[in-house]
């Protein structure tokens, strides 16, 4: 991360206007009285002997208790506090601080990520960021994601943050100190804080390192932080998350992407040409083109899943030279490819279900080859997830149902909200953890048990995606898989469920693969 000069660090007033008064009765403390953030520095030693219930909140900020008067706002002291219950004064002070106006906006920086501007004449509104999730859901009507935000509280009158949601953390972060120094400096008597924080499940973490000696600040995040930065960078790039990008975006044709396919494989012969990319144009293909064939019925559909599993499987276990078909007068040569699987192991576990929906059981037998050190070296997953592809290895290579199980109840262990790191819980809880539920239900052979499951994958699918047209959007792939599975092992299954196309999963549409 860059360092940046801090300027103006030096301690200062508590505010112009901001009297220590009293005698105010029990009824007007508690209609007055606001949680309110104070840095440090303007703290005396003077003020600091008679607010012993203050706490530390994050570096540099200070929790009190301070009361809004016509003319004044005043902290209120141990005295003050005392003559109320601990319990009533919270509740009431907390009512009063959500009741602060505050107005909202959304910035777009350079880079293309979103901040969130919160601002108003209160000396109260940053101080709002003691309860971002509500304060979030009061102005936005969006709840704040699991793994928190980014924020900076630069005034007292003002906060801006930035859910972690999306891959465009690291430039919101980088972002951000910029913006938190620079209104810092500019605030005046107002100056709160120029650090940038990290609001996570009710705590602030400070982001920034400042070094009074050189006056300059950098940005260095905990390693929980960088994990989950990192997911999220590559489940967007995988395009995984249904995000506004992916919301607004007019995502190819199958048109377009049929012919950047054949592109695609066609350069896998040239030394600077990715089977990865050519694997997820392919995969992006069949999924899109379910959009228009959501039974998957047509021809050219079938092709299309028939090229990703191909793909899929080449860029894991290598392949001998192929051709693959994309509808029409579209023929894309594979070259012969040598096995040298990636450090991917949610690019496995696509291969793995497009091989188990087209039932391409000599495929799966190879993927399960693959070493799971191999894929242990991908760092931007959880340890639920590496689980989990052991678990379906496994199964799949015919090893004992005890050792499956024991592999299953390692990845359920693992995928507990506080075992993740990387992934949102949001993520994990409608996409990742549906066909482990699933697969579950089928070892058990709990036929009750998966129709249920299944259903609510599918709610939990449309629910993640919304209205998005992006082309994971389409398909519940990892579902669609375990349902395939369940049918093959005679499962009643219910008929017209959205996301699974049927002649896929009751395999009429299912042909040889070479």
């Amino acid at each position: 991360m860059t360092s940046q000069h801090v300027h103006g660090l030096g301690p200062r007033e508590y505010g112009e206007g901001e009297e220590h008064l009293g005698g105010q009765s029990v009824e007007e403390l508690l209609g007055g009285a606001h949680p309110r953030l104070l840095s440090v520095d303007s703290v005396t030693p003077e003020l600091a002997g008679v607010l012993t219930y203050a706490r530390m909140v994050t570096d540099g900020l200070v929790f009190v208790y301070a009361l809004d008067l016509p003319d004044a706002v005043r902290v209120l002291t141990d005295p003050d506090v005392q003559r109320v219950d601990p319990q009533t004064l919270g509740a009431a002070a907390y009512r009063n601080l959500m009741a602060v106006p505050a107005e909202h906006e959304e910035v777009a920086v350079e880079s293309g990520a979103v901040l969130h501007s919160v601002h108003g004449d209160s000396h109260f509104v940053a101080s709002k960021v003691l309860y971002l999730p509500e304060t979030v859901r009061d102005l936005t009507g969006d709840p704040l994601p699991d793994e928190g935000a980014l924020v900076a509280m630069p005034s007292r009158h003002h906060f801006v943050y930035h859910p972690l949601a999306d891959g465009s953390v690291v430039d919101a972060l980088n972002s951000l100190a910029a913006y938190a120094l620079g209104a810092y400096e500019d605030s005046g008597e107002a100056a709160l804080s120029p650090r940038v924080h990290w609001w996570h499940r009710g705590r602030m973490v400070s982001l920034s390192r400042i070094d009074h000696d050189t006056r300059t600040f950098s940005l260095d995040p905990p390693e929980h932080l960088l994990a989950v930065m990192t997911g999220l960078l590559r489940l967007d790039r995988s395009g995984r998350l249904a995000t506004r990008a992916s919301d607004r975006a007019m995502p190819p044709s199958s048109a377009e992407l049929a012919r950047t396919t054949t592109q695609l494989i066609a350069d896998l012969g040239q030394d600077e040409a990715r089977p990865g990319e050519a694997f997820g144009a392919a995969m992006a293909l069949a999924l899109t083109q379910c959009a228009a064939d959501p039974h998957a019925a047509l021809p050219e559909t079938w092709s299309a899943w028939a090229t990703s599993v191909r793909l899929g499987s080449a860029w894991f276990t290598g392949a001998q030279a192929q051709e693959c078909h994309l509808g029409g007068d579209l023929v894309a040569p594979l070259p012969a490819l040598p096995a040298e699987p990636p450090a991917d192991a949610r690019a496995w576990l696509d291969a793995l279900y497009l091989a188990l929906v087209c039932r391409q059981w000599e495929r799966i037998g190879r993927l399960c080859h693959v070493p799971l050190d191999r894929l242990r070296e991908d760092d931007s997953v959880d340890e639920y997830v590496l689980h989990w592809v052991d678990t379906l290895q496994s199964f799949f290579s015919g090893r004992p149902m005890d050792d499956t199980v024991g592999r299953l109840l390692d990845t359920m262990r693992a995928a507990a909200p506080d075992a993740v790191t990387h992934a949102p819980m949001d993520y994990v809880h409608r996409i990742d953890y549906a066909p482990v539920a699933l697969f579950h239900a089928v070892i058990a052979a709990d036929h009750d048990a998966f129709t249920r499951t299944l259903a609510e994958a599918v709610e939990q699918h449309a629910a993640h995606w919304g209205d998005s047209r992006a082309p994971r959007a389409v398909v519940a792939l990892g579902p669609l898989a375990m349902a395939s599975l369940a049918h093959d092992y005679d499962f009643p299954l219910a008929p017209g469920l959205p996301y699974l196309p049927t002649y896929l999963l009751n395999r009429e549409r299912v042909e040889d693969i070479l």
